[in-house]
């Protein structure tokens, strides 16, 4: 059976969300494509805010379960 692939947009956001969380620059995106940078730094200012409230490491699992 194959495996569904993924989408950009949803892979782009949990990227984004990743870098946010971990710290990272907003000019880490990788990304010029306008939509796929949109979805990307979405996630990036959730992750941001997530990581200035504390949540980071066991504290932020339930947040965001797409993202482990």
């Amino acid at each position: 059976m194959k495996r569904q692939k993924r989408d950009r947009f949803q892979r782009a956001y949990v990227h984004g969300y990743k870098a946010g969380i971990s710290g990272r620059s907003r000019d880490d995106c990788p990304s010029q494509d306008v939509n796929l940078r949109e979805y990307w730094m979405s996630g990036w200012r959730e992750g941001r805010g997530d990581q200035w409230a504390g949540m980071t490491g066991v504290s932020g699992i339930h947040k965001n379960p797409m993202v482990m």
